[in-house]
């Protein structure tokens, strides 16, 4: 028999504690998730998305001359996909990393 939430029950779903689980990975774990889940499913669409925004996240963080390269040289993005989780870049690059890992139900261990 199932029971009725009494008031002041806190109503939790699975997909909110998922959610909340990511939530609470540092920049640094979002990223080695999500890379690791695309190198396991051989995800080339992650990396050339991640390529694609990372300039940005860069030039967010003031690492302009490292934005600069990135858009002149595809070479330098694949430098900095292990880097990519680091610092202020890792933080302006949460919102990807959530999004990906969510879309592919991946959570953490």
């Amino acid at each position: 028999m199932r029971r009725i939430a009494a008031p002041g029950d806190r109503l939790v779903s699975p997909a909110m504690t998922e959610a909340d689980a990511l939530d609470r990975l540092s920049s640094q774990e979002l990223h080695d998730l999500a890379v690791s889940y695309a190198k396991r499913h051989l995800d080339v669409r992650f990396f050339w998305d991640l390529m694609k925004v990372l300039p940005a996240a860069e030039a967010g963080a003031g690492e302009l001359d490292e934005a600069e390269a990135d858009v002149m040289r595809l070479s330098a993005h694949v430098d900095d996909v292990t880097d990519a989780g680091k610092g202020e870049v890792g933080e302006l690059m949460r919102p990807f990393y959530l999004d990906y890992l969510r879309r592919h139900d991946v959570t953490p261990r």
